[in-house]
Order: structure tokens, then C-alpha cells, then sequence
């Protein structure tokens, strides 16, 4: 049998016809369906179970927390209290620096006072050193006070720099670029060269050997700590013991420990009167170098030994030597001579002290 579409389509009417039906039914009625909550059970979240290891760790790292906090804050107090220290140290320092260079200001001060008002000064790293003018009853002259503060500041040279050469004073101070220069010990001629008197010291070195003190002969010169050493030595060991880093020979000793020494009889009329040149130091390890004019050495001018001693004295030195004098007195001070040669111009030497800046 054949089936046509107008058959199908009949067919399906009649099967959806009672669903349309209901369908239009409740959308005219507004009827409302309420569902019961059983219909709508409640959804339980299940959380995680936290181990009591993990609850230990949290609760201390909560702790280190606190205690990290409070160290910050222990730390804080205490740099800002180190740094507060440290500025009242400094302060304390500062003050205690300044106390501490207050007798040797007060000492230098006193000393100064009783040679004068210095015509020149230089001021260096190296040294301090001072020019003054000397007036007195009998002679006139010049005063160099100089304060070492390196071991570079001062030296002694040879005469050209030879064993047997000679040279002026001035002239090894400008070889030398030197902004000071005096002369220092005795020497002896032989054959138109000068050789350093007795036992002579050049850089630690012994020049030609020691030589035992005889008769009115001294020693005198610097140590290695830059400090005046001098006096009569018997034997090598003895210098030895005082460290000597240079020095020269020549007569006599004039003051020991602030004490006036005996003039040997023969160096208190011949001459009586001469320029003279004289090494001394003070307690503070000071130099002080007396040059003394005189227009001969005939013992008509200049000053005598005793009159140094009581210069030496009057100054408040404590140890003095007398160096060579007569027409080997020299004074050289930032480039000029200063005092005035007895021989009209200054005389060649074996050997001389000088100053650097």
C-alpha cells in the first residue's frame, strides 16, 4: 500500500496535537511549580587537613618574624648609638690631641722667648727652622733654632763629597739643594787636601775607623732617632750603644745635662776671643746652633768660650759642643750667607752640616 505525504503529515498533527495543547495550556494559565528543598541538597566544601608539623613551621616562622622585627630594631639603637660613641670618642681624642700639644707649645714658647723674635722661618714636613740675631756686650751673631721632624731633615756631607775634599758651606748647601747650612767639625791639612778630624760618622759608617778620645777631643753628631749625641768615647762599643747615624770631632764640651763644663786651660786664651760656631739641644730634642762673628782670629773680637757657655745658659740648652771655628764659622739660610766670615769670604771645609725642606 502506498502511503502518501499529505498521510505522513496527518500522521504527525495528530501525535503532537496533545502536547501543543498542554504546552498552550500552561503558558495561559500561569500556573507556578514550587520544588521542595530536599530538591536542592546543600553542597559540602571538604577542606584540607593541616599536619601539626606544618602548623609548628607556620607558628614559627610567625616567631622568627617578631624576633627578626625586634633584632632590626636592637641593631638600629645600637649603630645609632655607635655612631654617637665614635663622635664623642673623636671629640675626646680631638681634645686629648690638643692637650697633649699644649706643654710642647708652652715649652717651645718659653725657649723662644729667651733668644728673641725669629728674622725668618721656614715651616715644612721635613723640619722648623728658625733665624734669630744675637746681641751682646762683647760680639754680635745669629742663632738657628731648628725642631727635626723627619730623619730626612738634616745630614752630614763631605767636602764635595770625597774623603779629603773640601767645599764652603754654601756650596754644599745649593749642591745639595739645602735650605740651611752650618759648618761642622775640625780638620786637618795634608797636601792640599782636608781630612775630617778624628773619628768622623757618614751615614752610620765610620769615615776612616774609630778613634779612642784623647786629650780635649769630643764626638758629636745625631743618632738614628734624630736625637744630639755627644761626649768623649773610649772605645768603638760605647759609640756604638748610642746608634750614631753621622757626627764630627772637635773641642771642647761646653755644657752637659744644663751643667757648665771645665774650659781646658789651653782653649780658654788661645785665642781668647774668635768667631765660633756651636752645636747644643734642648729637652725636646730641638737643635740650636750658635754662629758668632769676629773679624780676626787674633783674639781681639768675637766671643770666648765662656761667654758661649753662659749664651748656651741663658737660652736653656742642655748639651753644647763647640764646633770649628775662627774663619770655618758659617752660616747659610734659605740661599745667602747670613753671618760674616772672619777670612772676608768663606773658607772651604771638610765638612758641614745641612737642612732640608
Amino acid at each position: 500500500m502506498m502511503i502518501t505525504v499529505k498521510q505522513v503529515n496527518r500522521l504527525c498533527m495528530l501525535t503532537c496535537a496533545p502536547f501543543i495543547g498542554l504546552m498552550i495550556y500552561l503558558l495561559v494559565s500561569n500556573m507556578t511549580f514550587t520544588l521542595p528543598q530536599e530538591a536542592f541538597p546543600a553542597k559540602t566544601v571538604s577542606l584540607p587537613v593541616i599536619p601539626a608539623a606544618t602548623k609548628n613551621l607556620l607558628t614559627g616562622l610567625d616567631h622568627a618574624k617578631h624576633t627578626a622585627i625586634g633584632t632590626a630594631k636592637s641593631i638600629k639603637r645600637t649603630v645609632e648609638l655607635y655612631h654617637a660613641t665614635n663622635e664623642t670618642m673623636s671629640a675626646i681624642v680631638r681634645t686629648a690631641s690638643a692637650q697633649a700639644d699644649r706643654p710642647e707649645k708652652i715649652y717651645d714658647a718659653r725657649i723662644t722667648r729667651k733668644i728673641g723674635t725669629p728674622l725668618q722661618s721656614i715651616q715644612s714636613d721635613n723640619l722648623r727652622a728658625q733665624l734669630f740675631a744675637v746681641h751682646a756686650e762683647n760680639f754680635s751673631g745669629y742663632a738657628l733654632k731648628v725642631k727635626l721632624k723627619t730623619d730626612n731633615a738634616m745630614k752630614m756631607v763631605l767636602g764635595k763629597d770625597k774623603f779629603g775634599g773640601a767645599e764652603t758651606t754654601l756650596a754644599a748647601v745649593k749642591r745639595y739643594n739645602a735650605i740651611a747650612g752650618v759648618n761642622a767639625g775640625g780638620f786637618s791639612d795634608d797636601r792640599g787636601k782636608r781630612y775630617p778630624l778624628s773619628t768622623t760618622v757618614i751615614d752610620g759608617k765610620y769615615l776612616s775607623g774609630f778613634e779612642p778620645t784623647y786629650k780635649d777631643l769630643f764626638f758629636v753628631g745625631l743618632n738614628e732617632s734624630m736625637k744630639l749625641i755627644g761626649g768623649k768615647y773610649q772605645d768603638r762599643a760605647q759609640l756604638d750603644s748610642q746608634k750614631p747615624k753621622f757626627g764630627a770631632s772637635f773641642v771642647p764640651v761646653l755644657l752637659k745635662n744644663g751643667v757648665t763644663q771645665p774650659i781646658p786651660a789651653k782653649w780658654q786664651s788661645s785665642p781668647l776671643r774668635a768667631p765660633r760656631t756651636v752645636i747644643a739641644n734642648y729637652k725636646d730634642n730641638q737643635l740650636l746652633f750658635l754662629v758668632i762673628d769676629g773679624y780676626n782670629e787674633s783674639g781681639s773680637s768675637g766671643a770666648t768660650l765662656e761667654e758661649m757657655q753662659i749664651l748656651l745658659s741663658r737660652f736653656g740648652a742642655v748639651d753644647g759642643y763647640n764646633l770649628d771655628g775662627g774663619g770655618s764659622s758659617s752660616l747659610i739660610f734659605n740661599g745667602r750667607v747670613i753671618n760674616h766670615p772672619s777670612d772676608g769670604a768663606l773658607r772651604a771645609l771638610a765638612t758641614n752640616f745641612l737642612f732640608f725642606k
